[in-house]
């Protein structure tokens, strides 16, 4: 129960973050909003705001997207024929269209649809009661809402609130929106990381922080915050010295020289052997010291963004010079992370947030069709012409490009199945 409370939290802060930068900026862009939903699959709860987003919960905890009016594939189907009924204003104009079967509503007209304009018209034609012999045109309002078949009640989307309305930068900031807010949240985790941790290491003193009770070191007579100036003879000026040397001595007496009261001694301790990655290690049972000024923990929280943001550019890197899935991770790997997280404590499952958003910000950048960059690039493309792509042909780029996603993600999970449960 704790992992799986772990990956609801962790997975649920993502994407909740993620979203909301598409959310923000759409609004901020004038784009009309029409859902903003966490979670996908079946609706457990929906709730239209005054701003005239519908804020849904879904049932199946695997991701959130924001709905934008005008992309295509988020429009409400309305055909010819269709039965549905509307509830009119004192000014007999349409305020609510409702197409659902699983909601009534007490005081609506029962329609037969002949045509809808719900974009540039704004109008809605069709047989009242049953009465093919006249067809009745109602005028419908700019804010007006439809009740979808699945029962969600939507604004409709007139053409000056819908995306492409929207100025080219407005769009391409938009889109960028989500993967900066990731990496916002990468900062702010990492800040705070280092501020519930008292600092952040440095790996370029020789100095150390605190020492392990019955540890080789504290065997030896080490202290918090001595410093190790030698380990046989071998001069200590960093961390990574210590942790180079120390490693490949398992179980052997070594002299140690340490400073430690502003006066030198040398000692003997001999490092544990422990096992890490199939090979025995030696580890003396000490860590970095840590620099605590508030300055050095906001530094230490971006330097470590950063840090981690190159790894992951060096890591999509080697997929291309060697592709394999298991370079890869799902919503499998992302289930084992949370479990093992959530027993080492609140440090690491904000650690672990911490790189999986910053993960997910450069993933959805890359330019690929149906992700974020893969927009962004269309928006750039249009950018250079002049004027946007075919719909059509940009609705193809993103279908195969969604496919290929899909694809792939069942062959990582697959795999991750394989990997951790057989």
């Amino acid at each position: 129960m704790r992992t799986i409370i772990t990956f609801l939290i962790v997975f649920g802060v993502l994407v909740i973050v993620h979203e909301f930068g598409h959310f923000f900026f759409a609004k901020r862009s004038g784009i009309l909003v029409r859902e903003f939903s966490i979670g996908m699959g079946p609706k457990l709860i929906a709730h239209m705001g005054k701003d005239g987003t519908t804020y849904t919960l879904r049932l199946l905890p695997i991701g959130g997207y924001v709905r934008m009016a005008g992309l295509e594939d988020e429009e409400t189907e309305l055909s010819p024929g269709m039965p549905l009924s509307v509830e009119l204003t004192d000014q007999n104009e349409v305020r609510r269209i409702n197409v659902s079967k699983k909601v009534q509503l007490p005081n609506s007209i029962p329609m037969e649809l002949i045509s809808a304009d719900l974009v540039d018209g704004l109008t809605i034609k069709g047989y009242v009661n049953g009465d093919e012999s006249q067809e009745t045109t109602y005028k419908v309002q700019h804010d007006a809402t439809v009740i979808e078949e699945s029962g969600t009640e939507v604004r409709i989307a007139p053409r000056d609130v819908q995306f492409q309305s929207a100025k080219l930068g407005a769009r391409i900031l938009t889109n960028f929106a989500g993967p900066m807010n990731n990496f916002l949240l990468t900062i702010i985790l990492f800040i705070a990381l280092a501020f519930l941790q008292g600092g952040v290491a440095d790996y370029n003193t020789n100095q150390i922080g605190t020492v392990q009770a019955g540890s080789p070191a504290a065997v030896a007579g080490l202290k918090d915050h001595d410093a190790i100036v030698a380990v046989e003879g071998e001069k200590i000026s960093s961390w990574d010295d210590l942790t180079t040397t120390v490693t490949k001595k398992p179980g052997k007496k070594l002299t140690v020289v340490i400073e430690q009261d502003g006066k030198q001694k040398t000692v003997q301790m001999t490092p544990k052997s422990v096992e890490s990655n199939g090979q025995k290690v030696g580890q003396i049972g000490v860590t970095p010291y840590l620099k605590t000024s508030f300055l050095d923990k906001i530094v230490g929280g971006l330097t470590q963004s950063w840090e981690m943001t190159q790894n992951i550019f060096s890591a999509l890197g080697s997929l291309f010079s060697g592709f394999s899935l298991d370079k890869l991770g799902g919503p499998v790997m992302m289930y084992q992370m949370s479990a093992e997280a959530s027993r080492a404590g609140l440090k690491t499952v904000i650690y672990l947030m911490a790189v999986l958003s910053v993960n997910l910000g450069i993933v959805n950048l890359l330019p690929i069709p149906a992700f974020d960059g893969g927009k962004i690039l269309l928006n750039l493309i249009e950018g250079l012409r002049g004027k946007p792509l075919d719909p059509a042909k940009e609705g193809l780029i993103t279908m195969i490009g969604f496919g290929f996603i899909m694809l792939l993600m069942i062959l990582v999970t697959w795999n991750d199945i394989q990997r951790f449960f057989f």
